[in-house]
């Protein structure tokens, strides 16, 4: 994985006119934009729009438009690709609530509003989560991206939804469709997984 540094001199040559570099800040991102679309990617909505249809569409938006970003760091470059992929998760979600309406419809799960959502993602950990806390301190988030797509997929997904998305265990275990104890072993084994990965890092 680029470190910091690499990202910075990555964004200056591309700004440069280098078009390997571009190709190659892009493609150290790819991960990084995969997770951060599962996360916004609810439940409901699942059904009808895969996350990488949400990448795709931010990746192609970021790269027509990268005359537009005017930073300079990885943090700044990140915060960008977010910006732009948060845009297009709302565009979704509207659309699909515009259909919804229109057919005359219920949703068989009402998705939140924009506010309520933000509210949820920003909702503090439980107390004790010692490997959420050491989940937190880890480095790069790009190195976190690419360390997470190591995992089985229920390890993936109990992550996203406990760490990222900030859900009450019994949520996760719900969305999991397992029992609360089992859904905190599966998790308290993801993260002891996810932290092997990035030890040697």
């Amino acid at each position: 994985m680029q470190p910091q540094a690499s990202i910075a001199d990555l964004i200056a040559k591309a700004r440069a006119g280098d078009p390997a570099a571009l190709d190659r800040l892009f493609a150290c991102c790819r991960d990084y934009l995969a997770l951060m679309a599962r996360t916004r990617v609810e439940t409901w909505l699942q059904a009808k729009v895969d996350a990488s249809d949400l990448v795709q569409q931010t990746m192609m938006e970021a790269y027509r438009g990268f005359g537009r970003f005017h930073g300079g760091s990885e943090g700044e470059w990140l915060a960008w690709l977010r910006n732009i992929l948060d845009h297009n998760a709302a565009d979704f979600v509207r659309h699909f609530q515009s259909q919804k309406r229109k057919a005359g419809k219920e949703l068989a799960l009402s998705p939140p509003a924009d506010d309520s959502r933000m509210a949820q993602a920003f909702e503090p950990a439980a107390p004790g989560d010692s490997p959420s806390q050491a989940l937190a301190k880890m480095e790069s988030e790009l190195q976190l991206a690419a360390a997470l797509t190591e995992l089985p997929l229920d390890y993936q997904e109990v992550i996203v939804l406990r760490n990222l998305q900030k859900l009450p265990f019994d949520e996760v275990a719900k969305r999991m469709n397992r029992s609360r104890p089992a859904t905190q072993m599966l998790w308290m084994r993801a993260i002891h997984k996810l932290q092997g990965i990035l030890q040697p890092q």
